[in-house]
């Protein structure tokens, strides 16, 4: 898309990289209204949450989880200046799976402070993620709960993949829930978690979090 295109489609009142977002999301959710969870002040007005916001999605499948989509890692609005670009912003939104549990409302709100968490290292450090990454969590991933599941993993969105925007491409990276002892595993043999990944997808292909996992 050239600059004079953008200009002819869109003004400065729209969001266009979010509504990039909502159609890809649209393709799989049809008309579902998602749940979002937005900061109460935003980042570029002084607020502590670097996202603009998190959807969650109901999910048809037979577990019932959740289904999180970031916006906020590309960019989301009206900016000539990001017409044209190979990525938008870091090129990147992220995802996440939760089977219900426990103690959480219908809609769980702790994995949107966890995203959020994950963006302020992003923004703060300029460093992003790839498939295959991974991360300690310092802690249960859900705060004061028994879980193993006390780190992360990255791999691509199996069903988002990757979408062309105006302000360039958006891929969909997917987090995933792994164990203490899957992450001093990978971080012992000082690859990357693909093998890890590869081995969770044979009995999880969506790569839901189960907290219940051992």
């Amino acid at each position: 898309m050239t600059l004079d295109e953008y200009k002819q489609q869109f003004t400065e009142d729209d969001s266009v990289g979010w509504m990039s977002i909502d159609i890809a999301c649209e393709k799989i959710y049809g008309t579902q209204e998602p749940k979002h969870f937005a900061p109460p002040l935003l980042w570029e007005l002084g607020g502590e949450d670097p996202l603009n916001g998190v959807s969650v999605y109901e999910t048809k499948h037979a577990d019932g989880h959740k289904y999180y989509v970031t916006y906020g890692f590309s960019e989301l609005f009206y900016n000539e200046e990001a017409v044209g670009g190979e990525f938008s912003k870091y090129g990147f939104e992220l995802t996440f799976r939760l089977k219900p549990f426990g103690g959480d409302a219908e809609f769980a709100a702790w994995p949107c402070a966890m995203l959020q968490n994950i963006a302020k290292y992003v923004f703060k450090s300029g460093n992003y993620f790839e498939p295959g990454h991974y991360m300690p969590a310092n802690g249960p991933i859900r705060l004061e709960t028994e879980t193993e599941i006390k780190a992360m993993a990255f791999d691509w969105d199996s069903e988002l993949g990757e979408i062309d925007t105006p302000h360039g491409k958006v891929q969909f990276l997917q987090v995933v829930g792994i164990t203490e002892a899957e992450y001093e595993a990978v971080k012992t043999s000082g690859g990357t978690a693909e093998a890890l990944i590869a081995k969770l997808k044979k009995d999880n292909p969506l790569l839901v979090t189960d907290l219940t996992r051992t």
